[in-house]
Order: structure tokens, then sequence, then C-alpha cells
């Protein structure tokens, strides 16, 4: 298995799920990403809702990449019904800009469309990095996550969603998922819109070696990073009855598995971790949690017992 925190290169900080006035957002995009740049970004993708009544925008952001700063292409997907009769909300980063798009003239379910599924398909065909966007706002089943088997990741925390209606994780459909056999990894996102306070809460780190968009969006697919609304993962060492975890001050360091097993250490200002795995005995999968002080969080992926030979 792939120890990210000893790969070559560096983390980046960056948001992948945005949105501009080239579809619901307030600002133009290049104000968007001079904020986020102002605000210490590495990167950004602004993911517009590829929707007809918007234009269908793959939003060209080449034009605000700088040496410190870059921009990854990407739309937010609409098409099919998921089992609750409302459109899916499909992430996809990377996207070219001649990806055609789906059939949804507007913001709704309409004849003709192809399936959530069917789309998201074509989307990581065509290169994208895709995630299951907030399933729980989206009042996402069961049989509708299974269902969309094209997906590199599930959206945990969506800072949007918080703010604006309280639902802001994916958790619960991620680590159901994870007992299915389905090897996910998880994101936290923004999801911003600049019309109320949406920005700067939820991001990756993304271990690459330089800031390019194509390195970028491999170490995505690949699993390179992790995720945050603030603490910072510096190392996670996983042994054979046990996990070191480090990272920047923290009050508690979690594993999670299959649920219930979990496993907890709480304190103050720890920087260096033991969380012993005799509570997860059976979990074929385990994930790290960081929470500090503040109640702010960062997730490693999963990983999958049978790859650390534990």
């Amino acid at each position: 298995m792939t120890n990210i925190f000893e790969l070559s290169g560096r983390f980046l900080r960056g948001n992948i799920h945005t949105h501009s006035s080239r579809s619901d957002g307030a600002l133009d995009p290049a104000e968007v990403c001079r904020r986020y740049k102002a605000e210490g970004y590495d990167f950004l993708a602004i993911t517009d809702h590829l929707v007809g009544c918007f234009g269908y925008p793959i939003v060209d952001t080449q034009p605000y990449r700088d040496a410190d700063f870059t921009t990854i292409l990407g739309a937010e997907l609409h098409s099919g019904a998921m089992e609750s009769g409302d459109i899916w909300h499909i992430l996809a980063v990377g996207l070219p800009t001649d990806f055609k798009p789906p059939n949804t003239p507007e913001f709704r379910v309409g004849a003709n469309q192809e399936t959530g599924p069917e789309v998201a398909r074509r989307a990581r065909d065509a290169g994208a990095f895709v995630a299951i966007a907030h399933p729980e706002w989206s009042g996402l089943t069961m049989q509708d996550a299974r269902s969309l088997d094209a997906a590199h990741a599930v959206e945990i925390y969506n800072h949007g969603c918080a703010m604006g209606a309280d639902r802001p994780h994916g958790f619960h459909t991620l680590d159901l998922l994870l007992n299915d056999g389905h090897r996910l990894n998880l994101c936290a996102t923004d999801d911003a819109h600049f019309a109320e306070p949406d920005y700067f809460g939820g991001w990756v780190m993304v271990k690459a070696e330089a800031n390019d968009p194509g390195l970028l969006l491999d170490a995505l697919k690949a699993g390179h990073y992790y995720a945050s609304t603030g603490p910072e993962i510096h190392n996670i060492i996983w042994q054979q009855n046990s996990v070191v975890v480090e990272s920047s001050p923290a009050s508690g360091v979690m594993v999670q598995g299959k649920a219930p097993q979990v496993a907890n250490v709480a304190g103050e200002n720890m920087t260096r971790t033991e969380v012993p795995l005799d509570r997860l005995p059976t979990s074929p999968w385990l994930r790290v949690t960081v929470r500090d002080n503040r109640g702010r969080r960062a997730w490693s992926n999963p990983v999958w017992r049978e790859d650390l030979n534990i």
C-alpha cells in the first residue's frame, strides 16, 4: 500500500467544488479564483452546474493560473432521477472542454435523459475525478449510491450544505459502501456560491510533485490526499496492533471501521498519537479522523486491512 506521507512532493490545498456566476453563484469566475488565491489556496476547481439554462458551462479558468495558483476544469453534472424522483448531483473534476453535456435543459428530471450512473461513467471515461456530491443534502438512498459505480469518492463534508441546510455529511453513505466492498475514497469541499458564508470551510490536501493541474488530477484519482476542515495530518503509520498518527495539535484521534467498531484516544495538544486497534478486530477497512480543540476535523482516505498486512 502506498503511504502518501512518504511520497515525494508536497501537500497542496485545494477546493474541488465551487460555483460562479456562470451558473448559480454570486461572483464571476475571476473573482472566485482571486478570493481563493488570496486565502492561501494552491488550486481550485470551479464546477458550475452543467445545465442548459446556464449554457452548459465548463468554465475555462486557465487565464487565472499563475506561478502560485492553478485551476482544474470541471462541472457538477445532473441527469436522470434518483430514487426520490429528484435529479442527480455528481461532481466531475478534470473534465475536458469538449465533454458532451447531458440532455438537461432545465434543473429538473426530463425525458430522454441518461441516468446518473451513465453520465458519471462517461465523465470518468473522459478522464474526470468523480465524486458523489452531498449525499445527505440530496437525500441519496443506498440504492442510489450502490448504482453509481464510476465514483472515485464520496463527499463526506460539504461546507455549503453545512451553512445552508445543516446537512453536510456523507459518512454513512461512504461507510456502508465500504462495507459492501467498494474501494472508495472521501473528500471535503466548500460547494461555495458566495451568497452566504459557504467558503473556505472544507478542502483536500493533495500530495503532488508540483502545483500542476494534470499532476493534481492524477493524485486525486490515486487517492494521494486527505481531507480537512482545519487540522493537518503529517503522517499515518500502520502497525500490527496500533496506528501512530502525527498531526497538528489534536484533542482526539479516532480510527473508524465497520460499525460499530471504532477506537478513540482523547487528550490535549496531541501531535503524535498511538491508537490501539484491538477495538477493530474484524473490520476489513479503516480510516482515521483527527479532531482539534475547536471541533474541526481532518480525515484520511480509507485503507484496506489486506493491503496493510496487519
